[in-house]
């Protein structure tokens, strides 16, 4: 029998497979979707995000490479190093620049009230539209059930529930949620990635809030019931739970963090998902998301900031206002 060049493969095409985690996509790239690109980058994986548009997409690249010049600052980075996971990261305002991604995370935060659900649901069909049916969709929401946003999904068996807990970049954990129609393989590849970034992967039963929001919120809300009552001011509230408890930031501080409007739309999500008056927001929270003073992100919030340190409290105690003396 003669052996033809067929025999050899020498002529036949083959699809890359993907057992090897490559690259990562982001979709929404604000405060969080950065500290994820940096994350995944500095891990030595290359990844691209997609924003609302390209004038978005260079204000992201130049708030990456400030934020990378400020740990440069405090010798947690070298220039080289800096370039090196620029290099990696790229972004447009185009979905189909997803199509090679292995893993994609949705990361959006819309300020418009609600769950966002819906939006969430959008962004999920718009992601599958354009990439291979073995590519993992996982989503960074923590108070919405990934079984509901993988409902829209031709393939909902791809879709994880992935909370990264900010700062990302140094938060060693990660929140992983199985749908119910999550296949062994989605889960195995959101595992992989988990250990590539360095995370210790924290595995949970679908619920809204999950472990970290639930109990976050509920801390910040009594933080300022406590403030209500004047029973003390900021400083002494979150210096107790820092040294008292060893937290590495008081609630105050924390919610500042995360932003005012974020943990208002967990708590009404929650509020209305149970119906429990520990998930009500306190009006200080309301007052201060009314006024857009959203923590650190806006210069203002529980405290005022100047270069991203704290200058001052926004709150007085005493008399329940929003002075900024």
């Amino acid at each position: 029998m003669k052996e033809t060049l067929e025999d050899f493969s020498l002529r036949k095409s083959h699809k890359p497979t993907r057992s090897a985690l490559q690259k990562v996509g982001i979709v929404g790239c604000g405060t969080m979707g950065q500290e994820i690109a940096r994350l995944v980058s500095k891990a030595g994986i290359e990844v691209h995000f997609v924003d609302v548009s390209d004038e978005q997409v260079a204000i992201i690249m130049q708030e990456i490479s400030d934020q990378l010049d400020e740990v440069i600052s405090h010798w947690g980075l070298t220039q080289g190093e800096k370039k090196a996971m620029l290099s990696r990261i790229s972004g447009s305002a185009r979905f189909e620049d997803l199509v090679d991604c292995d893993i994609i995370m949705e990361t959006i935060n819309s300020r418009k009230p609600g769950t966002n659900l819906e939006i969430r649901k959008e962004v999920f069909r718009k992601v599958e539209a354009v990439v291979d049916e073995k590519t993992v969709i996982a989503s960074n929401t923590s108070t919405l059930m990934i079984s509901e946003l993988a409902g829209v999904l031709q393939h909902p068996e791809r879709a994880v529930g992935m909370h990264f807990l900010s700062p990302a970049t140094e938060v060693k954990i990660v929140e992983v949620v199985r749908g119910v129609k999550t296949s062994e393989e989605a889960f195995e590849m959101v595992m992989k990635f988990a250990r590539m970034v360095g995370k210790k992967v924290i595995l949970m039963d679908e619920s809204p809030g999950i472990i970290s929001t639930r109990l976050i919120v509920t801390l910040i809300n009594e933080a300022c019931s406590i403030l209500m009552e004047g029973v003390a001011c900021l400083e002494s509230i979150d210096t107790t739970m820092k040294l008292g408890f060893g937290l590495q930031f008081g609630p105050f501080e924390m919610a500042d963090r995360i932003g005012l409007d974020k943990v208002l739309k967990w708590m009404d999500n929650l509020h209305q998902e149970f119906g429990e008056q520990k998930f009500k927001a306190n009006p200080i929270i309301k007052r201060l998301v009314r006024a857009n003073y959203l923590g650190r992100k806006t210069g203002t919030g529980f405290y005022r900031y100047e270069k991203g340190r704290a200058v001052g409290q926004t709150i007085s105690c005493a008399e329940f206002n929003l002075s900024t003396k």
